[in-house]
């Protein structure tokens, strides 16, 4: 095990997340291989972190003093290589941006469900199952019977649930996401919506794989995660999809074989969509990423 890699958040109020992030900053310059992003805002922390084992429990230590993460959802697994280039703490206005006051996890949130209630929970008919993450991530996976509402950013959740989603007949609604932030933030602004009956999913897909095994799964495909990994199968274990250079898709085993596929330059989504100038300047970047890896 090179790297130990952490995602984790908590929505809790935070006075000054701009010293906070200084401080998170400086402890965490002289970690070894400590890499990723941490944002902080006045409703909590989110984050996806790495480093060399030991580095990253002191770090996950000092977090916890500062704002308590093992209260919240902390996930750890690990990288053969550095998962980010570089580390980064940032203060923002929301730790996952919906533009909606009225969402507050801080003051109401859903129902949370256990991996191990699941899939007794998503059978029920009465179910109306929702996946809010975007669009490029439900590509690698999903599970099955969910809603995809086709999001090209978080915010755009509201809107599609006021076009699509009834308080009067969805009586019962669950959601899920990649380690549950958006999700829990999602039931928030449900519930203020007058939705009744509201759940997510706890620690998220990243929970689900890691607890439930194979062949109990209603999950298909990977679970999209933002580092070099690209996804990760059941156990947490890296799975078989990379990222196009060109456009930033996810791409599956079938997109890497297809005609149009070049490796570090484009890919099925983005193929005749480059400038000449952007082809080049990434044919150019994998020739020196080549010649260092041989």
């Amino acid at each position: 095990m090179n790297y130990k890699v952490a995602a984790m958040y908590r929505f809790v109020s935070v006075q000054d997340p701009v010293a906070l992030c200084a401080e998170i900053s400086a402890f965490g310059k002289n970690l070894d291989g400590m890499c990723g992003t941490i944002l902080i805002a006045p409703e909590g922390i989110n984050g996806t972190i790495g480093a060399k084992p030991e580095a990253l429990d002191k770090m996950i230590d000092f977090l916890d003093t500062r704002l308590g993460v093992r209260s919240g959802e902390l996930k750890f697994s690990d990288s053969v290589d550095s998962p980010f280039n570089r580390f980064k703490v940032r203060p923002k206005k929301e730790i996952i941006t919906l533009r909606k006051p009225e969402a507050d996890p801080n003051k109401q949130v859903g129902q949370y469900v256990d991996p191990e209630n699941w899939n007794a929970l998503i059978a029920d008919p009465e179910v109306t199952l929702i996946d809010t993450r975007n669009i490029y991530e439900t590509k690698a996976g999903i599970f099955k019977g969910a809603i995809d509402p086709n999001l090209n950013i978080f915010s755009e959740f509201p809107d599609w649930v006021e076009q699509n989603l009834d308080p009067g007949k969805h009586k019962k609604v669950a959601m899920f996401c990649t380690g549950g932030i958006r999700c829990e933030k999602a039931s928030s602004y449900m519930l203020a919506q007058g939705f009744e009956e509201v759940y997510h999913l706890k620690g998220g897909i990243l929970k689900y794989l890691e607890t439930i095994p194979a062949d109990q799964s209603q999950w298909e495909g990977e679970c999209f995660v933002f580092d070099k990994r690209v996804a990760l199968s059941h156990g947490l274990e890296e799975g078989s999809f990379s990222i196009c250079h060109g456009c930033r898709e996810p791409l599956s085993v079938e997109d890497k074989a297809h005609a149009s596929y070049e490796e570090g330059v484009s890919c099925p989504h983005c193929v005749g969509t480059l400038t000449d100038h952007r082809i080049a300047a990434l044919r150019q970047r994998h020739k020196h990423f080549l010649e260092k890896n041989t």
